[in-house]
């Protein structure tokens, strides 16, 4: 069964780019290409149980297992050492990709406190959006009770779009709360 938000792309959204910015083919229309979420973990220098904990944690989040990434070089001042894991990430795409984002839209961003949108103006230049979350127990997978300690999360929402307009107008196809 197709993810609700692929065929709101295929029937809605695609077509309704192609006649705004007059796209002759289905694959010049920009799309989604990949959904990477990062959590950053600097407790883990102290203990690996926060490593593990935060790895848990993205994994219910995506529905994947997500790769721990170590620190490329020693730095004092953050006290961590060249090799070390400071962090994880999972890059989502296809199917996974589009229930994520529904998710994320329908059932975790209306779950902030004080939700007043997200900023409009987080593009990069080249139609990838980024998006960060103070606290990751706004998804419904995460059981308030078990979490040892509420964790930031970046996501970045990387379409195939050439420029920032084409990138919001897509994005808002798929009722994307942009603040104004």
């Amino acid at each position: 069964m197709k993810p609700r938000f692929k065929e709101l792309y295929e029937k809605e959204i695609g077509p309704a780019l192609d006649k705004k910015y007059g796209y002759k083919n289905k694959h010049e229309r920009p799309q989604i290409t990949k959904i990477v979420l990062n959590m950053g973990v600097g407790e883990a220098t102290q203990d690996r149980k926060f490593m593990e904990n935060a790895v848990n944690d993205l994994a219910q989040i995506a529905g994947q297992k997500p790769v721990v990434t170590k620190a490329r070089q020693s730095n004092a001042s953050f006290k961590i050492r060249d090799g070390q894991a400071i962090g994880t990430k999972v890059t989502l795409r296809r199917d996974r990709m589009y229930e994520f984002l529904d998710r994320l839209i329908t059932i975790a961003l209306p779950r902030v406190r004080d939700f007043r949108g997200v900023n409009g103006r987080s593009f990069d230049g080249r139609g990838n959006y980024a998006l960060g979350i103070t606290e990751h127990i706004i998804f419904p997978e995460i059981e308030y009770d078990k979490v040892d300690k509420i964790r930031g999360l970046d996501i970045v929402i990387c379409t195939s779009a050439k420029t920032d307009a084409e990138a919001k107008e897509l994005l808002r196809g798929f009722k994307m709360p942009f603040r104004n």
